[in-house]
């Protein structure tokens, strides 16, 4: 398993609680040192599962990819996120696939689990792994099978989600089938590797897309005097034709605000159009500018006085703050000439900063993202804006 993070940890940790032998390969050597320990570094797999795995012999960790050289399979598990300019970086993918072609040997299967855009498996992992390992594509064998992990899910974990699989070739898919049938009680056989690459942009770009529409509904409903929640309380009801779908002050995370844009980046290649997307990916990134002049207006100006932003993490209950849109409400705030704090227990440091408690004493809080163990009466009479309607 080459990445040790949200995704690999839990396959690695899933596949040897069915009895295979995994080798976890991690450049993170602090990463690395933690699971030895029987530490483990996400949520949704306990300590306690890392540990028994680890004393049980089946689950090893190790910076070194010369472990892979007696690797049967070899899954890939790596981040696919964005450049500064927003376009695919595949950065790590590459610098991966090189290190495991040195010790790719005649009949390995290797399967790509990142996210990335259609005809990458084809057209990028392949040659790169018969470049570096002097075999053919017609001696090893290639599957992808993309990830769906929703990290913090009680309900859907990876052993009951549905999960998409495509081979190289009939027999590259069979054994990826075969592998994962091991602990994934339900898997779908993709007749191609750029139909299961597209259908995995198209889950998130459905996502990204109702999430950006919701969101500027919600400024419509707040013209209106109404509350946006209640609407959509109302409109669930129908019990066909509708999905709900909740305002926020933005998207975050490893999937979402990065998977349709390898979506659109593909499509401008083709000279197809992304209008959706791209206008959905605009009203993402104005969200956290909208709530800073939502805050304006409640103050009547920001300057000199005291915010706190309540929650960090791009979502609930999780201490993951990728992508998250608070980095840029925060950024807002602070050009207004605000002074800016946060409270969030479950990140507790973040940019050089730590959480402070909550309780009174601010001009206004803005509650960016509500975890569960928030006592939101700690604030009094504070004055405050309710980005997620969780008072």
């Amino acid at each position: 398993m080459v990445g040790q993070g949200y995704v690999g940890l839990p396959l690695s940790i899933y596949a040897a609680e069915s009895g295979f032998e995994v080798i976890g390969i991690d450049t993170d050597i602090k990463k690395v040192n933690e699971l030895k320990r029987g530490k483990s570094i996400t949520e949704d797999i306990s300590d306690d599962r890392v540990n028994k795995q680890i004393l049980s012999g089946r689950y090893v960790v190790s910076t070194e990819y010369v472990d892979l050289e007696n690797a049967e399979i070899v899954l890939i598990c790596v981040p696919t996120p964005l450049t500064n300019k927003h376009q695919p970086d595949l950065s790590i993918l590459e610098e991966s696939l090189n290190a495991v072609a040195r010790y790719l040997k005649k009949g390995t299967l290797v399967v790509l689990e990142s996210t990335v855009e259609p005809g990458t498996t084809r057209n990028f992992l392949i040659p790169i792994l018969e470049s570096g390992s002097g075999l053919k594509r017609d001696v090893f064998e290639v599957a992808f099978s993309p990830e769906r992990i929703d990290p913090h899910n009680k309900l859907w974990n990876l052993s009951n989600t549905p999960k998409i699989v495509a081979g190289l070739t009939t027999n590259s898919r069979k054994r990826a089938i075969n592998f994962y049938s091991k602990f994934v009680q339900h898997l779908i056989e993709c007749d191609s590797l750029e139909i299961t690459e597209t259908a995995k942009l198209l889950e998130n770009s459905f996502r990204l897309i109702n999430i950006s529409f919701i969101n500027e509904f919600s400024m419509f409903c707040e013209k209106l005097g109404i509350d946006v929640r209640e609407v959509i309380k109302a409109a669930a009801t129908k019990p066909y034709g509708f999905m709900p779908f909740y305002p926020s002050i933005g998207v975050g995370g490893h999937c979402i605000p990065v998977d349709p844009l390898y979506l659109s980046h593909k499509a401008r290649e083709l000279g197809a159009p992304t209008r959706f997307i791209d206008l959905a990916d605009q009203i993402n990134q104005e969200m956290p500018g909208y709530f800073v002049g939502r805050a304006e207006e409640k103050l009547g100006g920001l300057k000199d006085k005291r915010v706190l932003v309540v929650g960090v993490a791009y979502k609930p209950n999780v201490a993951d703050v990728r992508e998250t849109p608070v980095t840029a409400l925060i950024s807002g705030l602070k050009n207004k000439g605000a002074q800016v704090f946060w409270h969030d227990d479950l990140v507790k440091e973040w940019n050089n900063e730590k959480s402070v408690d909550l309780n009174v004493g601010f001009d206004l809080a803005i509650i960016a993202t509500f975890h569960t163990y928030m006592d939101l009466t700690k604030l009094g009479n504070t004055p405050t804006l309710d980005t997620k309607g969780s008072i």
